[in-house]
């Protein structure tokens, strides 16, 4: 009686205990990182008979999880990439939108400009023609300012989100190293706190919606989490931190910074997965070079216009002048290279823009690697692919003394330059320690520094400087066509051009040459510039020529028809050029010419238009977009498998849970019966002997 007795106990403890479990996974199905449990169960010992062994009841022996280790590092890293893709898409969608966008974006704006060029070309005298220029200038600048502003203020809400994120990571960071903790004290006592060891796995898959996070399970129990490059952020029972901090170079850009006690780390850079990692690679990948992109546009359009003005003459005949802002001004030069904090001395460079043609949109790092020379060692690399830049140090000329930086990719040679030089002054470069690291950004800020100055609509020059003419008493047929002025600088020196002109060509039939004064050279010329041969005028045809005048300007003109001996032809100094529009033309023109991103080894080949160049950033934005919407999809669909596959393993099926809390109910009732019926015997027995 006694042994069934136990036997109907035992049952009856253990379907108790079933139908606990049972209950235990009903309530807990909605609860997130929850596992299955179930009760496993075996025959206590039983017991030796003259007869054999009987069964002496049953007995549990474990209450397990149902947990793929698999599965689970499945889940946790689909979930890291899937957010990854997530924030990268979030904030490219932004990006791409207020570029295309036809109220945002550039494009409208450039097309305005070069239009109301035009018009002003088509009537050049015309003032309010010339202040519709002036308007549309202003209102150019104004967008790319614009547009500047609204990608700085999605840098300024990276860095809250980083921020954000970062606390969230330090947050559950906490939480994953207290429950490291409760799970080793209780894994001492020889069995796995389950429900402790779901809350664990649920926070590291949160933390890895934040952050990329491989863990390491450690003999205790407890489990380590270690991100990027393997910095160890929780280990047992202790967790570290990240801080998003102010960055060295750019106080405006926020950095990650591993925090282990009183060491700092900087790990931006080894960062990735999760949405802190989209937001990293986001703003290294896109951000940073759209404003760069951006820049070089701003730059080479201000360089282009101004460069081209100052090559005409306005209505007062004066030389140009510029219609946008100086962007070498040494307060904007100094914004474009930053002493990094790491820097032992505080040197200020200035960076200068010498060529906006031949400008990247990279960024470049320039390191004194030898500070005791004369002139210091320089090494400089170029950070969008990493290649070695040539660095030549000049000597500035006294007062300010000091050195000239010119930089050169080699494999470009013989014209590689980078567009841009870095001044030390003699003070400065006296603050430059060896070590000294500058991280140098020539077309960064390049979109908010443009600036419309000019405000006198009289002040546009549309002229060109020089006009020709054919003599009234010429007696044959022979036509000049009006100069281009060649090899000045830009802005023209009016006072040395009016001084070199007039230039008066003769022609002489006999030799077929056009005599000029002396100081002047004449030269008839190919298409490619080169000298012709011969040297004489081909009456019938079009001959091109170049003129070198005394001040060492050239004018390039065209001869043609059958001009006859003596005809004279004269170049002079268009000093009544108010309705002359050469210059206004040229400079409607560069709308469609060339002028960025070229290889002046291969000039005629390389470099796309103003327009070209913004809808080359626009293409690649939203190439670069499309592709997140399609990588999103692809994620969101892997990580709804990861999950569903977890799932079918760890989660509660309710369907289950009902069949087993029957089941359970009938083997508690039947366990009752048995102890019912040891106890009808025992009182049967007792009775017999009363």
């Amino acid at each position: 009686m006694a042994d069934l007795l136990n036997i109907g106990l035992s049952g009856l403890r253990v379907s108790q205990t079933q139908l606990t479990i049972t209950g235990h996974n009903i309530s807990n199905v909605n609860t997130p990182g929850f596992s299955r449990q179930s009760a496993t169960q075996s025959t206590t010992l039983p017991q030796f008979s003259g007869s054999g062994y009987i069964g002496s009841g049953v007995a549990l022996t474990d209450i397990r999880r149902s947990y793929s280790e698999f599965l689970t590092t499945q889940l946790r890293n689909t979930t890291s990439l899937s957010s990854d893709v997530e924030a990268y898409k979030s904030q490219i969608s932004q990006l791409d939108s207020l570029l295309a966008g036809s109220t945002t974006g550039i494009t409208p704006s450039l097309k305005s400009f070069f239009a109301a060029m035009q018009t002003a070309a088509e009537d050049p005298a015309n003032i309010p023609a010339r202040q519709l220029v002036l308007s549309e200038a202003e209102g150019l600048a104004r967008r790319f300012n614009t547009v500047y502003d609204r990608l700085n203020a999605q840098n300024e809400s990276l860095n809250k989100q980083m921020s954000a994120v970062s606390d969230q990571v330090n947050r559950l960071a906490g939480s994953i190293a207290s429950l490291n903790q409760a799970i080793a004290v209780a894994a001492a006592n020889g069995s796995q706190p389950n429900d402790l060891m779901d809350a664990r796995e649920e926070a590291i898959r949160q933390l890895s919606t934040y952050v990329g996070v491989s863990v390491v399970p450690q003999s205790d129990g407890t489990q380590s989490i270690f991100i990027g490059s393997g910095q160890p952020l929780v280990v047992g029972n202790s967790a570290n931190r990240l801080e998003a901090v102010p960055g060295k170079g750019d106080p405006n850009r926020f950095e990650i910074e591993f925090v282990s006690g009183d060491s700092r780390q900087g790990v931006t850079t080894l960062l990735s997965g999760g949405e802190l990692g989209g937001l990293v690679r986001y703003r290294t990948e896109t951000l940073d070079n759209a404003m760069n992109s951006l820049g070089r546009l701003a730059l080479a359009i201000t360089d282009q216009v101004n460069t081209q003005l100052g090559m005409g003459l306005d209505l007062k005949g004066q030389a140009g002048s510029p219609l946008f802002a100086d962007y070498n001004d040494p307060g904007l030069a100094a914004l474009r290279a930053l002493n990094l904090g790491s820097n032992v001395g505080n040197a200020q460079p200035l960076l200068n823009i010498t060529d906006t043609r031949t400008l990247s949109t990279s960024d470049y790092r320039l390191e004194i690697t030898d500070s005791t020379t004369v002139p210091p060692t320089f090494s400089a690399r170029r950070l969008s692919d990493g290649a070695s830049m040539t660095v030549t140090a000049t000597a500035n000329p006294a007062p300010g003394g000091g050195y000239t930086l010119s930089f050169a990719d080699p494999a470009k040679a013989p014209n590689g330059g980078q567009g841009f030089e870095v001044a030390f002054s003699a003070a400065e470069l006296g603050k430059a320690v060896q070590g000294d690291v500058f991280l140098l950004q020539p077309t960064r800020r390049g979109a908010t520094d443009i600036g419309a100055i000019l405000d006198q609509p009289d002040q546009l020059a549309l002229a060109a400087p020089v006009r020709a003419e054919a003599n009234t008493q010429n007696r044959g047929s022979g036509v000049i066509t009006q100069p281009d002025l060649q090899g000045m600088k830009s802005p023209i020196d009016p006072v040395a051009l009016t001084a070199a002109l007039p230039v008066g060509l003769t022609y002489d039939s006999t030799t077929g040459l056009f005599a000029v004064p002396a100081g002047a050279t004449l030269t008839r010329i190919n298409q490619d510039g080169t000298p012709a041969v011969p040297p004489a005028f081909q009456s019938g045809q079009q001959n091109s020529y170049e003129l070198q005048l005394s001040d060492g300007s050239v004018v390039r003109f065209n001869l043609s028809g059958r001009p006859e001996n003596g005809d004279t032809f004269n170049v002079a100094f268009n000093d009544k050029g108010v309705s002359d529009n050469r210059n206004g033309l040229k400079l409607a023109d560069l709308q469609s010419k060339a002028t960025v991103g070229i290889d002046l080894n291969s000039p005629g080949t390389t470099g796309v238009s103003f327009s070209d160049g913004y809808g080359g950033l626009v293409e690649r934005v939203g190439t670069l977009t499309a592709q997140a919407r399609v990588d999103s999809e692809a994620t969101t669909a892997i990580l709804k498998q990861a999950t569903d596959n977890r799932d079918s393993l760890s989660g509660v099926s309710l369907d289950e849970e009902a069949a087993n809390l029957i089941k359970f109910e009938q083997y508690y009732n039947a366990s009752s019966q048995v102890i019912q019926v040891a106890r009808s015997l025992f009182d049967t027995l007792m009775n017999t002997f009363r």
